[in-house]
């Protein structure tokens, strides 16, 4: 098993731009790190060339990177597998080049998981999949399934209430973690130009933190317009849920491609935390990060479910489901009520979005690559049921990750789909939905 840790971004000695460096290291079957030299790093823009050069004695390497008077730069960290010792790989070769983020003070780190053949061969079963790979890729499916989990049930909410499927949640992904990024790296002086000042949003960037408080109240704000301004009108003039459905297809495509036009297309990298050294849990290496995206979807999953079960506004939002008509006629305000789980679904989209983000990099069209995956889990799980999401997205995640040891990791969605497939056959309302009569 390997770990490849960044280092520091200091100034070069020798250079006043930025250096981007790592280090390449290997654990052999005692579990100690061994450095790995002499291999091969090129950094590039696009077809401009910006340095190579190969990994010391100690493995670590340096390319220092012209920002050509800009903040930061997004340059293509290519690590050439064909200068790998004999018996050491690339952990996931669909990640080589990585798109790293140079910035002007801080510099870049670069991240490449190796691993010893000789090593996961000792602990291979007759199939060749090793125990360690098949818990490595499990974790990493946990935190994948609790990321759409977050996105499923705020779409499952508003299915449930409204009966509307919405192809535009997948832009409040996107809007969550590209609002939190701006946050992040301009601060409000940076965003609007006129402000400065101590607080913590207030500056060059603000802590990610901060930023991701900051995003999910937009986020809900953003939630409750499309509802209040939109839908919510064709609802009362009687627009039908198949024309509302096409409606959130455009919509869709609309912000996607706005959020081009503004944003551009280069992926970009939340300033805080970008790298980090993987924590051993005993076969499993999960970064501090990662570790907290975890515990942060269990928690508000945890707290949206209890909402649910034991808030007033919780029941009102089951009672709206189960039946609108009964529901208006109990004394509930059902406008009120769907207004707030569109903003409660815009906000669990965006914190999906976000901790995604945190892990991969942020994209103006990361919603809608991660849609069909959500989809998928709030179809398995049972279309209108907030655990069958969560069921359901735990189910996908964890087979999609785990699918990459028996196919190519370009392929992993498809398995996903094939799963969904599979059990709809056998179990056509989902996992957790019920069964309901026809005519």
């Amino acid at each position: 098993m390997l770990l490849v840790t960044g280092q520091s971004g200091a100034q070069s000695d020798a250079s006043d731009d930025p250096v981007l460096q790592g280090t390449l290291s290997v654990r052999d079957s005692e579990g100690e790190k061994n450095p790995v030299p002499d291999v091969s790093i090129t950094v590039a823009d696009g077809a401009d060339s910006i340095g190579a050069t190969v990994s010391g004695e100690d493995g670590t390497f340096e390319i220092p990177v012209p920002l050509n008077g800009a903040e930061e730069r997004v340059v293509a960290v290519t690590l050439e597998e064909d200068t790998l010792p004999n018996g050491v790989n690339l952990r996931n070769p669909d990640r080589n080049p990585l798109q790293i983020t140079v910035r002007a003070q801080s510099g870049g780190r670069a991240v490449f998981g190796l691993d010893d053949e000789a090593v996961e061969n000792t602990y291979a079963a007759d199939t060749g999949v090793t125990m360690r790979r098949v818990l490595q890729l499990s974790a990493e499916g946990i935190k994948l399934g609790l990321i759409l989990a977050l996105a499923a049930m705020g779409l499952s909410l508003v299915f449930g209430t409204t009966g509307l499927v919405n192809f535009a949640h997948g832009e409040m992904i996107t809007w969550g973690a590209l609002v939190a990024f701006f946050f992040n790296a301009y601060g409000l002086a940076g965003i609007f130009g006129f402000l400065a000042g101590g607080l913590p949003l207030i500056g060059t960037g603000g802590n990610l933190v901060f930023a991701a408080i900051a995003a999910l109240i937009i986020a809900f704000l953003t939630g409750m317009a499309m509802d209040r301004f939109i839908f919510r009108r064709l609802r009362r003039r009687g627009i039908g849920l198949t024309s509302q459905l096409v409606i959130t297809i455009g919509l869709s495509m609309a912000i996607r491609y706005s959020f081009l036009y503004v944003f551009r297309g280069d992926p970009r990298s939340f300033k805080d935390w970008a790298v980090q050294k993987g924590v051993d849990i005993g076969p499993i290496t999960l970064a501090p990060k990662d570790l907290w995206t975890i515990g942060i979807s269990l928690v508000v999953l945890i707290a949206a479910g209890l909402m649910l079960q034991r808030t007033r506004i919780g029941k009102a939002m089951r009672a709206v489901a189960d039946n609108r008509d009964l529901a208006a006629s109990s004394g509930i305000d059902v406008e009120r009520v769907i207004i707030l789980v569109w903003g409660y679904g815009a906000v669990l989209a965006a914190l999906s979005g976000i901790l995604f983000g945190l892990g991969e990099s942020v994209r103006w069209d990361m919603g809608f690559r991660l849609l069909l995956m959500v989809f998928a889990g709030v179809t398995l799980g049972g279309l209108g049921t907030a655990f069958g999401a969560l069921v359901g997205s735990l189910v996908v995640g964890i087979f999609i990750q785990v699918s990459t040891l028996f196919i190519s990791p370009e392929l992993k969605s498809v398995g996903a789909l094939l799963i969904l497939v599979l059990i709809l056959v056998a179990r056509p309302q989902g996992i957790l939905g019920q069964k309901e009569r026809i005519g």
